[in-house]
């Protein structure tokens, strides 16, 4: 039953997405951080590790995740270290895929070349 909560969750999210692009004037890049500042909002009141816990995977896919795991470090290391720990927590979890998205971003930009 986990992976029909998985798809209907992700399914969702793009439903959301998809209606707002359909509807609005805003562009993908604001959708984007919307749902990214969605995602952490629901962090902060500890609703998006009930909605993972529900939905698994399906809840970990979409860009909402991005915003929960930013908040959820930030909160986590926040209760360490104080509001220092806001900044040095914020980046943890997500540092792997944000290095990542850098080196790869970067060889390929050695490969291709842009259009004018």
């Amino acid at each position: 039953m986990i992976y029909v909560y998985s798809f209907l969750f992700a399914g969702f999210v793009c439903l959301i997405g998809q209606i707002i692009l359909d509807n609005t004037k805003l562009t993908p890049g604001h959708v984007t951080s919307i749902f990214v500042v969605v995602g952490a909002a629901l962090d902060v009141f500890s609703i998006y590790d009930k909605i993972v816990e529900w939905a698994g995977g399906g809840a970990l896919v979409p860009i909402t995740s991005f915003g929960h795991l930013l908040m959820h470090g930030a909160l986590e290391k926040a209760h360490e270290h104080s509001i220092l720990g806001l900044s040095m927590g914020m980046f943890d979890l997500t540092a792997t895929g944000i290095i990542s998205a850098i080196v790869i971003a970067f060889f390929l930009t050695l490969i291709f070349k842009p259009k004018h």
